[in-house]
C-alpha cells in the first residue's frame, strides 16, 4: 500500500443561492478521490470544529477507507467555511469575504501529526496552509514525497525557492505561464503539472512536455473540487507505475466525474 496524507484544509462549502452546505476543502476532496484506488492508504490531517459542519465532515467519510485519526476536533471551535458562487455555466468564483478560517487558521501539528507526515510515502498540501512551512522543514530530513498545490499563486521568484523540496508541483494556470514550468523542469527533478480547465492539462518532467485533453462532459454542474480530484488521481496513478500520460488521463477522468455534481465529492 502507498501511504498518503492529505492536509490540512477541511471546510464547509456554502453554495450561495441554493443554500446547500457540503463538506469540502482541498485535503478532504483529495482524500475522497484518492481512497478509490485500492492500493492507496490515505489519511486526513487537520482541524475541524465540534459544530454541525465538523460533524458533517466526519459523517461524509465514515463509510470511506480514510484514516481520520489525525483529524482534530476542537471543542467549542468553528469549522472553516467557504462561500461559493456559481455562474450559469457552473464555474465557481469567490468574493473577498468568502473564506472564514475557523480552527483551520490556528491549527498546529502535534508530535503524532509530525510522525504521520514523516512516515508517509506522499504528503499532499496546499501552499496556503498555515502548516506548509513546517511540512517543508520536515521534508528536509525525511523521505516522503511532497505534492504541493499552488492553485492561483503567481509569485514565481518566491515559489522557485521551494522547488528543491517539492516532488509534485501542482498549479492551476493558462497557456501564458507554461514556459515558466518548462524552464523549471530542466533545472529541478520534480514533476510540474498544470491544469488548464476545459483545455486539459500539461505536465513537464526533465524538460519533456506531456499534454492530455480534458474529457468532454454533457453539462457542468459545478467546478468545485475538480482540480482536487484531478490531483488525487494523477498522484495515485503516477505513484504506482510512474507513467505520466496515464496519470494525466486518470486525473482527467476523475475531474470529469466531479464536474457532474454539486460539491467536491459524493457521499
Amino acid at each position: 500500500m502507498i501511504k498518503i496524507t492529505a492536509m490540512t484544509t477541511m471546510c464547509a462549502d456554502v453554495f450561495d443561492g441554493s443554500g446547500s452546505i457540503l463538506p469540502g476543502g482541498e485535503a478532504l476532496n483529495f482524500a475522497a478521490a484518492a481512497c478509490k484506488f485500492p492500493y492507496i492508504s490515505v489519511g486526513l490531517l487537520g482541524a475541524i470544529g465540534d459544530d454541525d459542519c465538523g460533524r458533517e465532515i466526519l459523517r461524509s467519510v465514515e463509510n470511506k477507507p480514510i484514516d481520520t485519526s489525525c483529524v482534530h476536533v476542537i471543542k467549542g471551535g468553528r469549522t472553516a467555511s467557504n462561500r461559493i458562487y456559481l455562474t450559469s455555466e457552473g464555474d465557481r468564483y469567490f468574493k473577498d469575504d468568502s473564506w472564514n478560517d475557523g480552527v483551520y487558521g490556528t491549527f498546529q501539528m502535534s508530535e503524532e501529526d509530525r510522525q504521520r507526515v514523516c512516515t508517509s510515502d506522499i504528503v499532499f498540501i496546499t501552499c496556503f496552509s498555515p502548516n506548509f512551512g513546517e511540512v517543508i522543514s520536515l521534508k528536509e530530513n525525511s523521505d516522503f514525497k511532497l505534492a504541493a498545490d499552488f492553485d492561483v499563486r503567481r509569485d514565481f521568484e518566491e515559489m522557485e525557492k521551494l522547488l528543491p523540496h517539492i516532488d509534485y508541483f501542482l498549479i492551476s494556470g493558462s497557456e501564458d505561464i507554461l514556459t515558466v514550468f518548462s524552464g523549471w523542469s530542466e533545472k529541478y527533478d520534480g514533476i510540474f503539472n498544470v491544469t488548464l480547465g476545459a483545455e486539459g492539462s500539461v505536465t513537464y518532467h526533465k524538460g519533456r512536455k506531456y499534454r492530455v485533453n480534458a474529457l468532454p462532459v454533457n453539462s457542468v454542474e459545478d467546478t468545485t473540487g475538480c482540480g482536487d480530484s484531478y490531483h488525487a488521481a494523477f498522484i495515485c496513478s503516477h505513484a504506482k507505475d510512474g507513467d505520466i500520460t496515464a496519470a494525466m488521463n486518470a486525473g482527467s477522468a476523475a475531474a470529469s466525474e466531479t464536474l457532474s455534481h454539486l460539491g467536491g465529492f459524493l457521499y
